[in-house]
């Protein structure tokens, strides 16, 4: 038998983004997209977290302005072989497109996935700027050709407006916005 010399297209990174896809959709089978969702996006804050560390310390800098967060979002992606890019990045929001899924063809249909990029961005983007909600409205998981990410960089009313969920620096919240100075102030428990 030729079993070592087989073309089997197996590594560890391919072996371990399957492994992934097929947790995520079990999970989706067994307790439903919601709570599937709701468990990729605590792994995705942590994830985010540890991602954040070793950008900021291999870049030796202790905050990123919305520029170097773009940038460093758009590099995690080049690395775990997405293609992520800029569409537009203005002091509002960050609108990144992606025309590759890291994940593969398995990830489409399997859309609690996509939290998992939420939650990252999101945790990332947030513990630099102080705030950020990130609305996925079109992803490769939907079936669409194309990820589309719009990351709200303030709390207010365009932020309020799009679907999406919505992540904090835990350590230095952001001022409230212009537009909401009257409202009352959350507690320390904030919604991610």
């Amino acid at each position: 038998m030729r079993v070592a010399k087989a073309a089997v297209p197996l590594t560890s990174d391919v072996f371990l983004r399957r492994f992934v896809t097929e947790l995520t959709a079990s999970l989706e089978e067994v307790i439903g997209r919601e709570e599937a969702t709701g468990y990729i996006g605590l792994a995705g804050q942590r994830l985010g977290d540890a991602l954040g560390d070793l950008y900021t310390r291999e870049l030796d800098l202790a905050r990123f302005d919305r520029e170097q967060i773009a940038e460093v979002l758009v590099d995690l992606y080049r690395r775990i072989q997405g293609e992520v890019y800029i569409i537009s990045a203005d002091d509002d929001r960050i609108v990144l497109g992606n025309r590759s899924c890291p994940f593969g063809g398995q990830v489409r249909g399997n859309e609690a996935m996509c939290m998992l990029t939420s939650s990252v961005f999101g945790t990332m983007t947030a513990r630099h700027l102080g705030y950020a909600k990130v609305d996925l409205s079109e992803t490769i998981a939907a079936r669409s050709p194309r990820c589309r990410i719009v990351i709200h960089l303030r709390p207010g009313p365009a932020a309020d407006g799009a679907p999406g969920n919505e992540y904090y620096d835990r350590l230095d919240p952001p001022p409230p916005a212009a537009d909401t100075a009257d409202a009352p102030a959350l507690g320390p428990h904030r919604p991610c």
